[in-house]
């Protein structure tokens, strides 16, 4: 596994465990790894060949999600070590013209490991519900939420949800070649995220409307230029309309998408 203590792996973690799987995760940091004692963390580098040669030996099967410029080395020592099926975790944006830089990059990925020869399955998840941690800071301060577009509409998918498809993409056959879309189970433009957390929380929170240009303005201090303005074009396109809604978590898990008011039950104590 990479990305093992992301959103969605250390989530894949705990079911790949369950499952009575044997779970080798790589790290450059082992020991901050935080993963339940049964996984053997190995110290890697996905830029570098000769941590994974020894990383890949042994595995049959991963669940694959790289920085930029690192899914080609890690195939090609994948390819080499006889690896028999790749999860990728992708995007919704690579389906989306206006994406621009950010559906171009998972393109990419995705060409990279179409291109390696290695059996595949493509997981394209659209807004993570867990994006909205990012506004935990001004609700425990003041009970504001400072976004752009508060008519933009997305069907945000819960990160335990894309964690369970890809559970039974790497223990299931029959996914090879394939490319599952993701969403959670309603459509909801930011305002009605505002107002479930609100709900949940029993407090009344306030969104503040921010321009693009103030959004940008926060956002490039930590992310690059060129996706930053990828992200608001794309997002200025969800505004007025209703988002798509995907069956394939209820289809590939058997089992409900969890709600937007399921997700922020969860996490309630991060915005307390």
């Amino acid at each position: 596994m990479t990305g093992a203590t992301g959103n969605v792996g250390r989530h894949l973690v705990d079911l790949l465990l369950q499952a009575g799987e044997q779970v080798r995760a790589i790290s450059r940091n082992p020991e901050r790894a935080g993963l339940p004692g049964d996984v053997e963390v190995v110290r890697a580098d996905m830029s570098r060949a000769e941590d994974l040669r020894p990383a890949l030996k042994g595995v049959d099967r991963a669940f694959l999600f790289p920085a930029a410029g690192q899914a080609h080395g890690f195939l090609s020592e994948a390819a080499k070590a006889g690896l028999g099926h790749v999860v990728l975790l992708s995007a919704l944006a690579v389906t989306m013209r206006q994406a621009g830089a950010l559906g171009r990059v998972h393109a990419e990925h995705e060409q990279a490991v179409a291109g390696s020869g290695l059996p595949w399955t493509f997981l394209r998840p659209g807004a993570f519900m867990a994006n909205d941690l990012r506004w935990a800071p001004g609700i425990r301060d003041d009970g504001v939420v400072r976004a752009p577009f508060a008519q933009a509409a997305t069907a945000p998918v819960d990160e335990r949800d894309i964690a369970a498809v890809a559970a039974r993409m790497l223990l299931d056959d029959g996914h090879a070649g394939k490319a599952y879309e993701l969403s959670g189970p309603a459509s909801l433009t930011t305002a009605e995220r505002v107002r479930i957390l609100g709900e949940v929380l029993g407090r009344d929170l306030r969104l503040e409307e921010l321009t693009p240009a103030q959004a940008r303005a926060q956002m490039i201090t930590h992310t690059p230029e060129v996706v930053v303005d990828s992200v608001l074009t794309l997002f200025a396109s969800f505004v007025g309309r209703t988002a798509d809604v995907s069956p394939a978590v209820r289809e590939l898990t058997g089992g409900a998408p969890h709600t937007y008011a399921d997700w922020a039950t969860r996490n309630a104590a991060a915005f307390r």
